[in-house]
């Protein structure tokens, strides 16, 4: 299985959307319009098997040391074999480029990111303007069971 990571282009849109909807649907990431996607187009990596997208990831940045991994999906017959750790390992290195200096998730997949060396925080520790710009819009707020791990790109190799 041959899997490349590369920067989509609007013309993929359709096609993000369509692997976002069930991971949407089930609660486990949040909804973004065709035009969010459109704005923020350039924080996204994809990933293509076959010249189909077969996962996807966003690097948004909050400021000048902060990120964070946002929508992180693979289709579900690619899972378990690499492309999410791909995935996020060409996010870090995009994260090092651009100079940030930590990456934040969200996530209800803590262990998966453990192993590429993020350490679990508490919300608390979350900025304000992330509480506000994006949970407040989730179906589970105020009452979140996302797990909070940031990366410190400066102590990380990987």
């Amino acid at each position: 299985m041959e899997i490349e990571i590369a920067s989509p282009t609007l013309r993929d849109i359709p096609e993000m959307v369509s692997l976002l909807e069930l991971e949407i649907a089930s609660g486990n990431i949040l909804y973004r319009s065709n035009d969010e996607i459109a704005t923020n187009i350039r924080s996204y990596l994809i990933a293509k098997s076959r010249d189909k997208i077969v996962g996807l990831v966003a690097l948004h940045i909050y400021s000048v040391e902060l990120g964070e991994f946002r929508s992180l999906v693979v289709m579900q017959k690619y899972r378990n074999r690499g492309v999410g750790r791909f995935l996020i390992q060409k996010g870090i290195e995009e994260g090092r480029r651009l100079g940030l200096s930590k990456i934040l998730v969200l996530t209800y997949r803590k262990e998966f990111f453990q192993k590429l060396g993020f350490s679990e925080i508490e919300k608390l520790d979350i900025p304000n303007s992330k509480i506000w710009a994006d949970c407040i819009k989730c179906s589970h707020f105020p009452i979140c069971d996302e797990v909070a791990l940031i990366l410190n790109l400066e102590k990380v190799d990987t």
